[in-house]
């Protein structure tokens, strides 16, 4: 397992160095200059010179790779371009709303993903079954913002149950958190909820049908025993695999949701700073989310010897 482990955190920082020059070269090379957007309308050549000069971009490629390189590993990811404030300090001001969206979503996602799974495979074939499959089917083709959209209009402009935007910090109270975050979390959990359904329904129905456990039914094992004793443990490495897959893929759908909801998190950050070309804020928040997506990979794989005690590394 040491060995095992020691391989991966090799191979994690080979992977974060390729994303790093991938990130970096991405936006250097995209088009358009933030120095002439810094400068506005009325910048002049000698001004946009200036700031091109203040900001390092007037240097070579590879020198401003070093330099931003060297800063990152020191946990310095600059100084954003247009707030003219640490980018760390600004994304940690984001997080709050960003990490009780996430957790909140993934913690609705895999409670009922799983139960809409497992009962959709116990009753394999029957009316429960075809509903939960039509559900989940629609539920992993209809675009987020759209749920969205459905969402507000019915809830917040209709009958006026919820908010519409915005989002309460914790500290004002359980009630004003939750209440905010009801929409947001229905709307970008939606997805996830049907794709860990079917994943679910999947491997149960696949493990349901082995000898060994209509060997159990014969023998007298309860329903509740061959369920959750015999099929979940032995049908749970595909699942905790796409509940990984699914936490990763949710860093993508919060950028739209904080859109869509006006949540001031990291998702609303990260639009603001494209839009501005804003690349000290663009480059630390996706170093970050890369970051947070091997680590879960990591956690996953490791994760699959508590419910397989026959997987060894």
């Amino acid at each position: 397992m040491a060995i095992y482990i020691l391989r991966r955190m090799i191979s994690t920082i080979a992977v974060m160095a390729m994303v790093g020059i991938f990130v970096f070269l991405l936006l250097r090379l995209a088009p358009g200059d933030p120095a002439t957007i810094i400068a506005g309308t009325k910048g002049t050549p000698e001004m946009i010179a200036a700031i091109r000069e203040q900001l390092g971009l007037d240097q070579p490629l590879p020198v401003q790779f070093v330099r931003w390189a060297l800063s990152v590993l020191g946990g310095d990811f600059g100084v954003s371009m247009f707030f003219g404030r640490p980018v760390l300090e600004l994304i940690s001001q984001r997080l709050e709303a960003t990490i009780s969206l996430s957790i909140l979503t993934m913690a609705v996602s895999v409670t009922i993903g799983v139960s809409f799974g497992i009962l959709a495979a116990w009753r394999a074939g029957g009316l429960v079954d075809r509903i939960l499959t039509a559900f989940a089917t629609l539920g992993f083709s209809v675009p987020v913002f759209v749920v969205g959209f459905f969402l507000i209009y019915f809830f917040a402009i209709r009958t006026r149950w919820l908010p519409v935007q915005g989002y309460e910090p914790i500290e004002h109270g359980i009630g004003p958190w939750l209440v905010h975050l009801i929409l947001p979390t229905v709307t970008l959990g939606i997805p996830y909820i049907a794709f860990i359904a079917r994943v679910a329904r999947a491997s149960l129905l696949e493990v349901l049908l082995e000898d060994y456990m209509r060997t159990a039914l014969a023998k007298g094992a309860s329903s509740y025993s061959m369920l959750f004793h015999h099929a979940l443990k032995n049908a749970g490495v595909p699942i905790l695999t796409v509940i990984g897959i699914s936490f990763a893929y949710l860093i993508g759908g919060v950028v739209i949701t904080e859109t869509v909801f006006n949540i001031p998190g990291v998702g609303r950050l990260v639009v603001d700073a494209i839009n501005n070309r804003d690349y000290p804020i663009i480059q630390g928040v996706l170093i970050l989310t890369s970051g947070l997506y091997v680590l879960i990979n990591l956690a996953v794989d490791l994760s699959y010897t508590l419910v397989d005690p026959r997987i060894r590394y």
